[in-house]
């Protein structure tokens, strides 16, 4: 059994911060659970890690795929899985930090979603609903018959979405309730990172500001030259596609703002119910106690 370190908890807390410092003091390597960094192009809006700071500390599971590629959960899992045991073997501890709960789940409990099974048709039926009535409309479906598995969605991650919904389709059960389990060589130990809700959503609408001031406009555009439809899973994701709607003239830039850091707020909200049951060892309250005091207390349990 490998033991991991788990960092995690809502947007904006700090937890890549966090985990890049502990990593330093305890010799580790960086696991990413953030389904939108693993997506190449996507920088700015994802909140990656600046290049040159992975170099000091070694990433895994970012810039893996294109953004026109598929990169479902259980890919993330035997990838992840595949790295961790690679790091532990070379003598490094692997510290797994990120806000993609299902990502967390996968490894921590070793899900298993192949009993479920695929209907391929179901899906068509569902996107061409999306197209008609909007990603919003399968979102609602969703919490009407699975509320815990919406809950840790957004309304515009269509493909997750649907895949929820096929599921339920095929078992008549909740998502959560269908997936299997399959031994994994882990033994996590999970802090989460928190704050005061108000002075979070403060610091969310920051740095949306601080993103746009970054140069995030340019970088959306850059993958819309590229021809990356709209309508991609990664480009449903928060920023990216209010972002779009503005540069195609549907909205104005307040407006994208604006509908930005209210979806921010709405998943960090999300957030918080996810991993508020999962097996935190203990929380911190990273707008009350220091980075260093928030480090020194992971470290010493690694």
């Amino acid at each position: 059994m490998y033991p991991v370190l788990f960092i995690v908890g809502p947007t904006a807390t700090g937890k890549s911060e966090a985990a890049i410092r502990v990593a330093q003091r305890i010799g580790g390597e960086i696991i990413s659970a953030d389904s939108m960094q693993v997506y190449r192009g996507m920088d700015i809006g994802t909140a990656k890690v600046p290049i040159d700071e992975r170099r000091e500390v070694p990433h895994h599971l970012i810039d893996v795929v294109d953004p026109d590629e598929p990169f479902t959960v259980v890919d993330y899992q035997k990838r992840a899985l595949q790295a961790i045991e690679e790091v532990s073997r070379r003598g490094k501890r692997a510290v797994v930090a990120g806000g993609t709960g299902l990502y967390v789940k996968s490894l921590t409990d070793g899900l298993d979603f192949s009993p479920a099974g695929e209907d391929m048709e179901y899906r068509r039926t569902l996107k061409a609903v999306a197209e008609r009535e909007g990603p919003e409309a399968l979102y609602r479906q969703l919490e009407a018959v699975d509320p815990a598995t919406a809950s840790r969605l957004h309304p515009h991650d269509l493909r997750r979405v649907i895949r929820a919904l096929e599921v339920y389709h095929l078992t008549g059960r909740p998502m959560s309730r269908v997936a299997g389990r399959k031994p994994v060589p882990i033994r996590p130990v999970m802090f989460g990172l928190t704050m005061d809700r108000e002075a979070l959503y403060d610091r969310i609408n920051r740095r949306v500001l601080e993103m746009i001031d970054r140069g995030w406009i340019a970088e959306v555009q850059r993958l819309l030259d590229r021809e990356y439809p709209r309508s991609l899973t990664s480009m449903q994701a928060i920023g990216y596609k209010e972002l779009a709607d503005y540069l195609a003239g549907e909205i104005s830039l307040d407006e994208a703002v604006a509908r930005i850091q209210r979806g921010t707020r709405r998943y960090a909200k999300r957030q918080w119910s996810w991993f508020r049951a999962q097996p935190i060892r203990e929380w911190f309250d990273a707008g009350r106690l220091s980075l260093e005091e928030i480090v020194g207390k992971i470290a010493e349990c690694a």
